[in-house]
């Protein structure tokens, strides 16, 4: 009976070990955090920061885009309410990202009638796609062989709507992604940034009118 007994406290051993390890083993993120509203935003070092954009929402959401010197997005961290930050691509470990500077941006409510109408993005590939916003939502692909669709919704960050965005025929872009559209006085010309996560994939478009 001591045999058995002593066996069971070491298996009970080995789970807590085991579901230990597996806690330790899941990435955390955590980030600045600044008060609702939209503010661009540099990290990194200080002799050649990173710019970028955040946009933070009154019930908790957040959502951080880095840009490169192409002003293509590096790095997407984003939370929905309260819950956890999360990451395109996934962290693969411990990310802490603190903020160098901070500068307060107009902030507007956005629904789809405001960004109804037709679009091209041009792809990494040097394509173009063409698609049209209608003001339901509806993301509608155009003639163009890259399709792009996909809906759009209501959030709680300021200058965005969630986005759920569907692709054929667009090369490396995933078949689908999940993310906002952002409309942002610094993007001009563009009318709007599409920013998303398809997997292991980080996508941003830039919208123009046609």
């Amino acid at each position: 009976m001591q045999r058995i007994s002593g066996t069971c406290a070491a298996a009970a051993l080995l789970l807590l070990a085991a579901c230990g390890s597996s806690e330790h083993d899941t990435p955390s993120i955590d980030v600045t955090e600044l008060p609702a509203g939209t503010y661009a935003v540099s990290t990194g070092d200080a002799a050649t920061p990173t710019a970028g954009k955040y946009y933070a929402a009154a019930d908790g959401s957040r959502l951080l885009v880095l840009n490169d010197s192409a002003q293509q997005a590096a790095a997407l961290y984003w939370r929905e309410g309260n819950g956890g930050w999360q990451s395109a691509a996934a962290a693969t470990q411990d990310v802490k990202v603190e903020l160098l500077s901070s500068s307060a941006a107009p902030s507007n409510v956005l629904n789809a009638t405001s960004v109804a109408g037709s679009y091209a993005v041009r792809l990494a590939s040097g394509g173009v796609a063409a698609f049209a916003v209608n003001a339901s939502g509806d993301i509608v692909a155009g003639s163009t062989t890259c399709k792009l669709s996909g809906k759009l919704a209501t959030a709680t960050l300021p200058n965005a709507l969630k986005l759920t965005l569907a692709t054929t025929g667009c090369g490396n872009l995933p078949a689908r992604a999940d993310g906002y559209l952002v409309v942002d006085g610094d993007y001009s010309p563009a009318g709007f940034r599409l920013v998303a996560s398809g997997g292991a994939t980080l996508v941003d478009l830039w919208a123009y009118p046609e």
